[in-house]
C-alpha cells in the first residue's frame, strides 16, 4: 500500500484496510473507539487531565488565600481612606500655617508698622486737639499742671510716632533685613 498523508500523520491506521476506514467513517461508535485509541488523542487527553489537575491545585491555593486577600483589601482600603483624610487635614494645616505665617511676613509687618504709625499720629493729634479745645481752668496752678501733663503725654506719643516713622523709612530704604531661620 502506498504511503498517503493520512498514513504519514497517523501510522496507527496503516494496518487498516480501505473497507475498515470506510466503516470507521460510517459507524460513529467504531470511529470513537478507534479515535480514542490513537496515541495523539491519548496524549491530548493526558495533557488535558494534567492541566485540569493543575488548575484544581491553583484554584485550591487561590481559595486558601481568599480570606487573607479580603483582609488585605480591607486594610488597604482603610489605609487609603486614612491617607485621604490625612491629605485633607494636611491641606487644612498648610492653609492655617500660611495664615499664621502671614502675620510674620515682612510685607505684612511693614503694613502693620505703617498702620500703627498712622494710628499713633492720629492719637497724638487727637490729644493736642482735645487739649486746645478743653475749657480753661479756674486756677493757674491747675493750668500749669494740666500743661505739664499734656506735654509729657504728647511727647511720649510723638516719640513713639517718630520711632515708628524712622523704622518705616529704614525698612523702605532696605536697611532692615529679615532672616528666615
Amino acid at each position: 500500500m502506498a504511503a498517503t498523508p493520512l498514513m504519514n500523520e497517523f501510522p496507527e491506521l496503516a494496518y487498516l484496510t480501505r473497507e475498515d476506514l470506510e466503516d470507521i467513517l460510517n459507524d460513529p461508535a467504531y470511529f470513537q473507539s478507534v479515535f480514542h485509541s490513537l496515541r495523539q488523542v491519548k496524549e491530548l487527553y493526558q495533557a488535558q487531565t494534567e492541566l485540569g489537575m493543575a488548575n484544581e491545585v491553583i484554584a485550591q491555593t487561590n481559595l486558601s488565600l481568599q480570606d487573607r486577600l479580603y483582609e488585605l483589601r480591607t486594610e488597604t482600603k482603610e489605609a487609603f481612606d486614612d491617607a485621604k483624610s490625612m491629605e485633607s487635614r494636611w491641606k487644612d494645616l498648610e492653609r492655617e500655617q500660611r495664615e499664621v505665617y502671614q502675620r510674620f511676613d515682612p510685607q505684612f509687618l511693614l503694613l502693620r508698622l505703617r498702620h500703627a504709625t498712622t494710628a499713633q499720629d492720629d492719637a497724638s493729634e487727637a490729644l493736642a486737639s482735645s487739649f486746645v479745645q478743653s475749657s480753661p481752668s479756674s486756677s493757674l496752678v491747675n493750668d500749669a499742671s494740666d500743661v505739664d501733663e499734656f506735654i509729657r503725654e504728647f511727647r511720649e506719643l510723638r516719640k513713639i510716632y517718630h520711632k515708628r516713622l524712622m523704622w518705616g523709612d529704614r525698612w523702605t530704604s532696605g536697611q532692615v533685613s529679615w532672616e528666615d531661620g
